[in-house]
């Protein structure tokens, strides 16, 4: 994941991407990345320039993964039909309703007579995966709570980076609040907010005084803050 390497300085990428270009060098880095346009977006054009960003090495990279996502979605469509569907999940998310389902049947096989991965493995492991703590802490959070990891996702899908300043956060969170015809909530409401969803492990929060420039990450995938407010 790229974007997790983001500093503003961007040393860590820019000393990444130069080793392969030193002399003798037999490294050869591949990097992966949610967003397309990453290089444009976020970085500086001393990191951009070691990157081999050809528009014919784009297209193959884009074909490849088209034609392997096709397969995965087919495969899994036959195993799980359309109950994972309907949560909205990602071919990540997939692969690991998948992987818990085989653990699951694995289990029950040591007890048993061996047998294959069955629907009721694939609920099981659905059902574990979307009543954890963390999602149950999130819909028993109060209503700006909920409005604040909304406004997170908000801020991610806009920047197309997963870390965003409480400043830049609280900005969607008002904007959210206008939607809603609610009143927004002051600044120091929003670092109690923000705060209260550190200590509950939601958020990662940057530890500095700089209050509304302090950075933050969630702590569980978006999938899982999705699922949780899907109904509210």
């Amino acid at each position: 994941q790229l974007d997790l390497l983001w500093t503003r300085k961007q040393n860590v990428m820019y000393n990444l991407f130069d080793w392969p270009t030193q002399k003798h060098s037999k490294l050869i880095i591949l990097a992966i990345a949610n967003t397309m346009d990453l290089p444009e977006r976020i970085m500086m054009n001393r990191v951009a320039s070691r990157l081999l960003c050809s528009p014919v090495l784009w297209l193959s990279c884009f074909l490849w993964v088209f034609f392997c996502l096709l397969i995965l979605a087919k495969i899994f469509s036959q195993l799980v039909g359309n109950t994972a569907t309907n949560l909205s999940c990602d071919a990540r998310r997939c692969l690991d309703i998948c992987r818990r389902a085989t653990e699951i049947c694995e289990f029950a096989s040591q007890k048993r007579t061996p047998e294959i991965v069955r629907m009721a493995h694939v609920t099981e492991a659905i059902d574990e995966m979307f009543s954890s703590p963390y999602i149950n802490a999130i819909r028993n959070a109060s209503w700006h709570e909920q409005i604040f990891l909304k406004a997170i996702l908000a801020e991610f899908r806009r920047a197309g980076v997963e870390e965003a300043t409480v400043q830049q956060v609280y900005q969607q969170h008002v904007a959210l609040c206008r939607i809603e015809g609610m009143q927004s909530p002051t600044v120091s409401e929003i670092m109690a907010i923000s705060s209260r969803l550190g200590a509950c492990r939601l958020l990662l929060v940057e530890s500095s005084n700089k209050y509304l420039h302090m950075r933050v990450r969630l702590n569980i995938s978006q999938d899982d803050v999705m699922y949780a407010l899907k109904d509210e």
